[in-house]
Formats: structure tokens, sequence, C-alpha cells
């Protein structure tokens, strides 16, 4: 039996747990904030219920800011697996939560992989 295929989540979650802003409202500098695109993989997908969402965070925000965004719109399911997943931020393994996620100046999105302990080797 093959598992259901989650859906795609394309929402914009300011960090402050707010609603998302409305179409009508300007765009946020880009130097003042940054646009991260998470994709969940396996137990990390199961727990957000989705495969890949893209949120708006302050600039300087770290991955400890988007574990707490994630589960502000999440739930504490969520927060359980991102606190024992890896995360991959532009490819490469981040282990300190306290580096922000994008480097200082840049405008540039970034892309953040979740990945909960797999099974097997």
């Amino acid at each position: 039996m093959t598992a259901p295929r989650l859906p795609d989540v394309h929402a914009t979650v300011p960090s402050t747990g707010a609603p998302a802003a409305s179409p009508d409202l300007p765009t946020p500098d880009p130097a003042a904030v940054v646009v991260v695109q998470v994709r969940y993989f396996a137990g990390a997908a199961e727990a957000v219920g989705a495969t890949e969402e893209t949120l708006t965070l302050p600039a300087r925000a770290t991955a400890a800011d988007l574990r707490a965004a994630v589960a502000a719109a999440h739930g504490p399911r969520a927060d359980r697996v991102l606190s024992i997943s890896s995360l991959l931020v532009d490819d490469v393994v981040r282990e300190d939560l306290a580096a922000p996620l994008r480097a200082p100046g840049s405008t540039a999105p970034v892309r953040v992989d979740v990945l909960p302990p797999f099974a097997g080797g």
C-alpha cells in the first residue's frame, strides 16, 4: 500500500504567528526579511502535513527562529520532530541553531531541508 501524497503548501507565515499578509499590502523590503523555502521529508512531512512551504521571517532569523515559526504554525508534534531532525541550509548541515539562516548582507532566499532520523543504514 502506497502512503498518500502530502500536499505542497505555499503560504507566507510571519514569525509572529500573525495571519499571512493580504495581497493588497506592499511587499516587504527584501533586506528586512528572509524568504525560506522549507522542504519536509518522511516523518517531518507527516508531522507538518505538507512536503514543503515557504515562510517569511525577519532578515536575521536563525534556525531556532525557523523551528519556533514551524511549531507555532503546525503544533507540538511538528516541534518534537524538528527537535530531533537535521537541518540542511542551502545544502549544508546546520548544527548551530543560533546562526542566521542567511549570510549578512544577502537578500537571496534560503532553502532548508528538514530531515528526521531515518531507520536503517
